[in-house]
């Protein structure tokens, strides 16, 4: 028995919540995935999962174990790198996470550039408004905008960027443009789904200690900042979105920002990479590159 391939297997088992999971990830059949894992079972002798059609269930002997596999895991992964050169020349496959409008607009022209510079290295950018697993989804640097939890991730802040609400010129000359957020409860809003919720939007106010909620109708609810873009310039009504989503609408007279007194905070963004053992050269050059980019683009944005 290969005992790493099936550590491997029980891991993939795991993390994708299914045998049939497993064996789509790693490219095997389901029938040779569930033998690894009995074997890997009666060489241990012990029940490592819980099996029923809904979904697989560690046991404490199985929790135990896949804690210890991804630790050897990682550091097989760590020696196999290290034998092909990572650590040596920039080289090998980058993963890159981004959310979707920031990572088309900023972080593929970084891509682009940082590509031609680097002829042994190929790259893989993820683009999501879903903050992903660095360890479990395998990124090597990931970008993400707000709060970051306290973890063992390594951060580089970047900039900032604002959350503001918009809407066309025609809309605004049509409706009124709001002095307050408490007149948004007279106009039509347009909903972009990763940040509004329960239909009403934050601000707070010039000095305030607390959050001004302002109840705000929901004409049109959708899950793309594209999307609410477009529907805020086609005069939907007022979106609310982040402030390098719309950078360009406002700056060719698409869209106008409005309430900027009663905008929250800026939120930080930040590029974060694991930051276990000694970090590849692939994701130092990477981070090399993108971070001054990255700070000159928020900084423009900001002006």
């Amino acid at each position: 028995m290969d005992q790493l391939e099936a550590m491997a297997i029980l891991v993939a088992s795991v993390e994708t919540g299914s045998l049939t999971g497993a064996g789509r990830r790693l490219g095997a059949p389901l029938p040779t995935i569930s033998r690894k894992i009995t074997d890997l079972e009666a060489h241990l002798k012990t029940r490592l999962l819980i099996r029923t059609t809904r979904r697989l269930t560690l046991t404490d002997a199985g929790a135990a174990y896949i804690a210890a596999a991804r630790r050897i895991l990682e550091q097989v992964d760590e020696a196999e790198r290290l034998a092909a050169g990572e650590y040596a020349a920039p080289r090998g496959d980058l993963v890159i996470a981004a959310p979707i409008v920031f990572g088309r607009l900023h972080i593929l022209p970084i891509v682009s550039d940082f590509l031609a510079r680097f002829d042994a290295i190929n790259a893989h950018l993820l683009l999501s408004d879903r903050n992903m697993h660095l360890i479990d989804d395998h990124i090597d640097v990931a970008l993400r905008i707000g709060v970051l939890p306290d973890s063992s991730l390594v951060a580089t802040r970047v900039g900032v960027v604002r959350s503001v609400v918009c809407a066309s010129p025609a809309y605004l000359a049509a409706h009124g443009t709001p002095g307050t957020p408490g007149e948004l409860a007279d106009r039509d809003g347009v909903f972009f789904d990763a940040l509004d919720a329960g239909g009403a939007w934050r601000f707070r106010a010039p000095g305030a200690a607390a959050d001004l909620i302002a109840p705000v109708r929901a004409r049109l609810s959708v899950n793309t900042a594209e999307a609410a873009i477009d529907a805020a310039i086609a005069g939907v009504g007022v979106a609310r979105v982040l402030s390098y989503q719309v950078a360009a609408a406002v700056a060719d007279g698409r869209l106008t920002i409005i309430l900027r007194d009663f905008e929250r905070a800026p939120l930080d963004v930040s590029l974060i990479h694991a930051g276990q053992g000694r970090l590849p050269l692939k994701t130092r050059a990477f981070l090399d590159m993108a971070a001054p980019r990255l700070r000159q683009a928020l900084t423009s944005l900001a002006a």
